[in-house]
């Protein structure tokens, strides 16, 4: 039996770091032809050098994803060069450090909610018309536990933004099954990635080590793309199995 991911056109968003780069990589290793996305040009540069150097094919689109122009025109660029985007992964996301209710600015929930939710509906957006001509697609929307559940220490913002990440990805399913386009809401509790570092009261080292790691998404984001077409992951949820979430401790209040 063949590779099924083999030559597909992957674009991953947020890939620099964390979740996006795990995915990235584990879609460049099982054949993919993989364009990684974020803001930082020369970060990506090394990492699709690292992939080159492998044997994998790889290549960097710098963007912001909260910027619409700027989407389509690194979707135009992708689309002009492949012809097409098999499999899309959102991943680019963040949030802020001053995040509840007592210290929320506008800035701060503006930009949440401009690059968790307002970048993937622009990134789905470019890509969907080239999906629908091949009648074939795949979109990963990385939403969060918060997406699922209304945890305190995320915050206001984050939580609309993933539970609207939610939303969007099932409403895709709705609309665009007929066109062989599936959608998953990949929605991870606590991963050791660098937005750990915004957190109000950053974890421990002993807790960050007994979090779900980048390479935990990244073999969940490559399982639901090696799916046959027929088959569509509406929505997944994981979470470590050693779960603060559900210590519920006072340390994730402060």
């Amino acid at each position: 039996m063949g590779n099924p991911l083999q030559g597909k056109i992957a674009w991953v968003t947020g890939a620099g770091s964390g979740i996006g780069l795990a995915g990235a990589r584990a879609l460049a290793e099982a054949g993919c032809v993989v364009v990684l996305s974020g803001r930082r040009q020369e970060v990506l540069d090394a990492e699709v050098a690292r992939l080159l150097a492998e044997g994998r094919k790889a290549e960097a689109e710098a963007l912001d994803v909260s910027q619409s122009d700027d989407v389509e025109r690194v979707a135009k660029a992708i689309l002009a060069r492949h012809g097409r985007v098999d499999i899309l992964v959102n991943s680019a996301g963040l949030n802020v450090p001053s995040r509840f209710w007592k210290n929320q600015t506008v800035a701060g929930w503006n930009e949440v909610i401009r690059v968790n939710l307002d970048g993937s509906y622009y990134c789905t957006a470019a890509v969907l018309p080239s999906m629908r001509a091949n009648r074939d697609g795949l979109v990963i929307n990385i939403s969060s536990w918060s997406g699922r559940f209304d945890t305190y220490m995320t915050g206001p913002a984050y939580n609309a933004a993933k539970h609207a990440v939610v939303a969007m990805t099932s409403h895709l399913n709705q609309e665009e099954c007929v066109n062989g386009i599936r959608a998953c809401a990949l929605c991870p509790a606590e991963v050791a990635t660098p937005i750990m570092d915004k957190r109000p009261v950053k974890p421990s080292p002993e807790d960050i080590a007994r979090m779900l790691q980048p390479e935990d998404l990244g073999r969940a984001i490559l399982w639901i793309a090696e799916q046959p077409p027929h088959v569509c992951i509406n929505e997944l949820l994981i979470s470590p199995t050693w779960n603060r979430i559900f210590l519920g401790g006072s340390e994730l209040k402060r």
